[in-house]
């Protein structure tokens, strides 16, 4: 008979502790950890004081294609790969490294994050699966999340050519209209 290991479970729970924290799905934490289903719920409760949110998991490689969150997703990923290499940890770890930068920059920049935890993990799974690649741009060379498969000749990315409504948010919308 096998024993578990009670310095690993403690491991799995500093970790789940800090999935939940940075807004981890259950379906994340499950696949991340060896914890019970059960005991995942009663931990996410205790530490966000409500149930885990239901529902299904982003599955759609289209999100990560549109303006906005392309950005993010290219900013969030080639931060993971840069923690992935230096740090040499499992690869939830340098996620969650990656994701504290991306939220931190966001900070300091006034900015909303488009990315959350979650979303950030699915897009690792979507590398790690080869339905996604990263594509430089023809103009400025920075890399950018793309569809797997997709011709690189030529790309140009979402902040060298944004689309002709980039930038038009109702936060926007609402600061130009408290400025005049």
């Amino acid at each position: 008979m096998a024993t578990k290991s009670v310095v690993q479970e403690v491991k799995e729970i500093a970790l789940a502790i800090e999935l939940i924290e940075l807004g981890a799905r259950l379906q994340l934490l499950e696949a991340e950890t060896s914890l019970s289903r059960d005991r995942l719920i009663r931990l996410y409760k205790e530490v966000k004081g409500e149930s885990p949110p239901k529902g299904m998991l982003p599955f759609s490689t289209d999100w990560f294609m549109t303006w906005q969150p392309n950005v993010h997703s290219s900013l969030f990923y080639n931060t993971f790969v840069f923690m992935n290499r230096q740090a040499r940890c499992e690869p939830i770890h340098a996620i969650v490294k990656s994701y504290r930068l991306y939220l931190e920059h966001l900070r300091l920049h006034d900015e909303t994050p488009a990315l959350s935890l979650t979303r950030a993990w699915t897009l690792v799974r979507y590398f790690t699966s080869g339905l996604l690649q990263m594509t430089p741009c023809s103009r400025c060379g920075g890399r950018y999340v793309a569809h797997a498969h997709d011709p690189q000749r030529g790309f140009v990315c979402g902040l060298c050519q944004p689309p002709s409504r980039a930038g038009r948010t109702r936060r926007n919308a609402l600061a130009s209209q408290i400025a005049a």
